[in-house]
């Protein structure tokens, strides 16, 4: 095992930045928002679960390490989640080579030394891999599991270590879609010539748009422009005045909602009508409330799930977590993460047979043809490395995106950049 480390990385102010920036890399959704929108349709739980095909023999051993309930936000959901889709797997899809799932899980609560006893935990207990919920302390989970060669199935927020791990770490989503590749099409097919991005001032948001974002942008034609705005800015005029008074093509915005209040009415507030693209966990319920619909309408936003809309990823989710888990606020895109996250970790490994171990399960995802992402609404995953091959551990090109409508809420989301991954 590796020794556990101390101390937080980050202030109490960065470090609930730094939560709802965990999934910065994918530019999904925190999980706290709830935007509003259709059920589960009409068709029956039954004909969206599928037949009952359940699994028998030993268990297979399998971790999730969340958050949980902590000082930053409570995404207890995920626990739930995770345990329903678990128990609607082991009835209806065989479990992990015919054989149930046993989920063996544990709560960091956002602190990176509570991180690292449950990624010691999960070695102690043996279990052959370990799903990891969003976090802002993603590292101090990762760590000693990769040292001990336990493999890690992240949704996304991974660091550089991560990003090129071609051993044992798979991350279900494309880490530059959201906050690169997204803006990037946008103003190339709006005829731009810049991306200004008004980002939250913390380490987890800039990384990437100082490492990775230039030399990307600059490949495709276009400027960019950072402009960094410290957390907590109630007023950000004099800063969207300055960005303003020149060209600043299209405007992208990075941060949580409270953060993107500001930011949408300093915009309105130096009267700034062009194009404005957003990670979605900038449109909430307050962000709803603060930000009047016309200036909310026509925004993308990318997203980690096709939460707030009727569509066949939403109804299968509807009815697991009706039918396997109680009381599971199925407009929390978090729940649906984790979800997604259980799902395609038993879809990776259809077909593995033999002992399950550490081992096997890291061979399986290597070895796997691309398959659909559950909950993604047709985005496919595969683990050989070649999705990006700057970040081995990417399984996925592209992301799903919608756009506003004038009450701020997501209309119809659509896979973008989703090309095969070839051999």
């Amino acid at each position: 095992m590796v020794k556990r480390s101390s101390g937080r990385q980050l202030g109490a102010l960065a470090g609930v930045a730094a939560a709802v920036l965990a999934l910065v890399a994918a530019c999904g959704s925190s999980g706290d928002d709830k935007p509003a929108g259709p059920q589960a349709s009409a068709s029956s739980s039954n004909d969206l679960l599928g037949p009952i095909a359940r699994a028998s023999g030993a268990p297979v051993q399998i971790g999730l390490i969340s958050d949980g309930k902590s000082q930053v936000a409570d995404n207890s959901i995920e626990l739930t989640a995770a345990k329903a889709t678990v128990a609607y797997l082991n009835e209806r899809r065989s479990g992990i080579g015919g054989r149930p799932i046993k989920l063996v899980t544990c709560e960091a609560q956002a602190d990176p030394a509570k991180a690292a006893d449950c990624a010691n935990q999960m070695i102690e207990d043996k279990v052959v891999a370990v799903i990891i919920g969003g976090s802002p302390v993603l590292a101090s989970i990762w760590e000693p599991l990769h040292a001990a060669h336990v493999p890690t199935l992240v949704y996304s927020g991974v660091n550089e270590a991560m990003r090129s791990d071609r051993e044992s770490t798979f991350t279900i989503s494309d880490g530059n879609f959201g906050g690169i590749i997204l803006p990037l099409q946008q103003a190339k097919s709006a005829g731009l010539k810049k991306v200004t991005y008004i980002v939250i001032d913390v380490p987890a948001a800039l990384d990437g748009l100082k490492t990775t974002a230039p030399a990307l942008l600059r490949k495709a034609g276009l400027d960019i422009n950072v402009v960094a705005v410290p957390p907590g800015t109630a007023d950000m005029t004099p800063q969207i005045q300055n960005l303003t008074s020149k060209d600043p093509g299209l405007v992208f915005i990075l941060g949580n909602d409270s953060f993107c209040i500001s930011a949408l009415n300093g915009l309105r507030a130096v009267g700034y009508t062009g194009q404005v693209a957003a990670i979605s966990s900038c449109v909430t319920d307050a962000t709803r409330k603060a930000v009047p619909g016309s200036q909310l309408k026509g925004i993308t936003i990318s997203a980690t799930v096709p939460i707030g809309q009727d569509n066949p990823a939403t109804r299968l989710y509807n009815a697991v977590a009706k039918t396997y888990g109680s009381g599971i606020d199925t407009t929390r895109a978090i729940g649906m993460t984790a979800f997604t996250e259980v799902a395609a970790f038993q879809s990776a490994l259809q077909g593995i047979t033999g002992d399950i171990t550490s081992q096997s399960v890291i061979k399986a995802f290597k070895g796997m043809p691309e398959r659909e992402i559950p909950g993604s609404l047709g985005l496919g995953f595969r683990c050989n490395g070649k999705a990006d091959p700057t970040a081995p551990s990417t399984c996925v090109r592209g992301g799903i995106v919608s756009t506003l409508d004038a009450t701020g809420n997501p209309g119809a989301y659509r896979v973008v950049g989703a090309t095969p991954i070839e051999d």
